[in-house]
């Protein structure tokens, strides 16, 4: 057992290194880079850079600590097969599906397999022994194995980074509650879709309700001293 404690808000956590695994959601050009889905809707996302820098800080210190390292990619084939049919909200609502549906030169170029806008971006590219695993929607857990997968590693506790905090970090954190995980999300190494005052209510939610929130300069540092 590798046991560190993280000062993290509301309170301190407990951490067992071994059973803890970095998440890092939809750090995607979609969502982080001038010219993505975002950045098309008219959302800021100069953000982003701090976010990225930050979510590469944390990832470097869980390599070295040796807490692995999963990465979620949100997308759909070019018949967008997997986005939902008619019965489905999801069309209505996913901001790359609406936007394609709306904007014809669009069409095939937003979070589709392949494209530059599906890509993770270059500074956080994943390493050898990464996890790579993609999703049709907000949360990691829905319609994948990332449950199962974490739980064949015995893990308990996740570390989340990414984009959009309010949207696919947040989603999959509430379900890693759901299923009895431990999350803790690392405040700066997020960025919110939309004004600086949702980024805050995400954060709040989080702490008061559904986990822990930390600095990614914490968590680097209970990372690298467990190393």
């Amino acid at each position: 057992m590798r046991t560190v404690e993280l000062a993290a808000e509301p309170a301190p956590i407990s951490l067992d290194l071994d059973r803890t695994a970095l998440i890092v959601v939809d750090m995607q050009n979609a969502f982080a880079s001038p010219g993505g889905m975002l950045d098309l809707a008219g959302i800021d996302v100069r953000p982003a850079r701090d976010a990225i820098a930050n979510a590469s800080f944390v990832c470097e210190a869980a390599r070295v600590a040796h807490v692995p390292v999963f990465y979620l990619t949100i997308g759909y084939p070019p018949d967008l097969s997997t986005a939902g049919g008619v019965d489905s909200p999801n069309p209505q609502k996913e901001l790359a599906l609406c936007l394609m549906r709306e904007r014809p030169e669009l069409r095939g170029k937003l979070l589709t397999f392949g494209t530059w806008d599906f890509a993770i971006v270059d500074e956080l590219a994943p390493e050898p022994g990464d996890v790579v695993i993609v999703k049709s929607r907000y949360s990691g857990f829905h319609g994948t194995d990332l449950d199962s997968v974490l739980r064949g590693r015995g893990v308990r506790n996740l570390l989340m980074v990414g984009i959009a905090s309010n949207v696919c970090v947040e989603s999959t954190l509430r379900d890693a509650y759901f299923l009895e995980y431990w999350p803790v999300m690392v405040a700066d190494a997020t960025m919110a879709a939309g004004p600086a005052e949702i980024q805050a209510a995400t954060l709040y939610n989080v702490k008061t309700f559904f986990g822990w929130i930390a600095s990614s300069e914490d968590v680097a540092t209970a990372l690298k001293g467990a190393a």
